[in-house]
């Protein structure tokens, strides 16, 4: 039963991250870094072809390894928060609800900017 969980998991985070590639304002790598912790605790051959796909595997090796984030992911990550603040500004939704969303993307932003760079040395084709 925890395998079904953990597979089921994975696969939510995986269509949530194809959208995500597609979709502009929906992040691709959290939920593909979601997936590789999920596959890591219930489905070892997706959680090695997550690691060793040729666009996403060094990133997702990266942080698991060494909690690092690429400056340009960072860079779009915030753009897309920024723009997702001022857009959710002029939408109908409670004022408490604006508030909570944009406060909560701006704490997400600075543990973010917190992260570290990939290193010559982390760095890995």
């Amino acid at each position: 039963m925890k395998t079904l969980f953990w597979r089921f998991l994975v696969i939510i985070f995986v269509i949530l991250a194809m959208i995500g590639a597609i979709l502009p304002g929906m992040p691709t790598t959290i939920f593909l870094i979601l997936a590789a912790w999920a596959a890591s605790k219930g489905w070892p051959q997706m959680d090695a072809w997550l690691l060793n796909h040729p666009k996403y595997g060094p990133t997702l090796r990266n942080w698991r390894e060494f909690g690092t984030v690429p400056r340009k992911a960072k860079y779009w990550a915030s753009g897309m928060m920024l723009l997702s603040g001022i857009i959710m500004l002029f939408t109908r939704a409670p004022l408490l609800v604006k508030v909570f969303t944009d406060v909560t993307m701006l704490i997400v932003a600075i543990w973010l900017w917190q992260r570290p760079e990939p290193t010559e040395n982390s760095l890995r084709k």
